[in-house]
């Protein structure tokens, strides 16, 4: 995601740790996992030092161990495990990117709100939004303006009720 960088300023670094820290836990799959346990067990600053010390969990079929402190792999279905996340109640679990991890989340009605931001960027090609079969879910607008650098834009979505 190079093609972000020149985006991303001090005022989505803002946004991102105030995100960090309104939530609970951190979920990602197994791809995200390796990308981030590269990067940010090293790193330092406000940003680096909330992602290291909030809990995470990895959910993977093929992760045996998480190397990345408070982390915990979660094997098994990943619905009934970010379910059994929800039910325990608290604040918000966050989910950085959209890949297969964030379909599988959205295709099992697991995703009380999506928030999109828009770079001004063509990017020949990668992974759709929603898988197909998608085109039954309906999502309401809930709040959209300028993103946080200048240059971006942010689109928040919350699942309808009703088809």
């Amino acid at each position: 995601m190079a093609w972000a960088g020149p985006y991303f300023g001090a005022g989505s670094a803002a946004h991102s740790l105030a995100v960090l820290e309104g939530s609970d836990a951190f979920l990602m799959g197994r791809r995200t996992y390796e990308i981030f346990a590269r990067q940010w067990p090293a790193a330092t600053g406000p940003y680096a030092d909330a992602l290291n010390r909030m809990p995470k969990y990895v959910f993977s079929s093929t992760l045996v161990d998480a190397e990345w402190n408070n982390t915990t792999v979660i094997p098994g279905d990943v619905a009934e495990g970010v379910q059994a996340l929800k039910d325990a109640g608290g604040k918000d679990l966050v989910v950085y990117g959209h890949g297969r991890f964030g379909q599988t989340l959205v295709d099992a009605g697991l995703v009380d709100e999506l928030t999109l931001t828009v770079v001004p960027v063509f990017v020949p090609s990668g992974m759709p939004l929603f898988r197909d079969g998608s085109e039954q879910l309906r999502w309401d607008l809930v709040r959209a303006g300028q993103g946080d650098d200048p240059g971006l834009a942010s689109l928040t979505y919350r699942p309808r009720d009703s088809f």
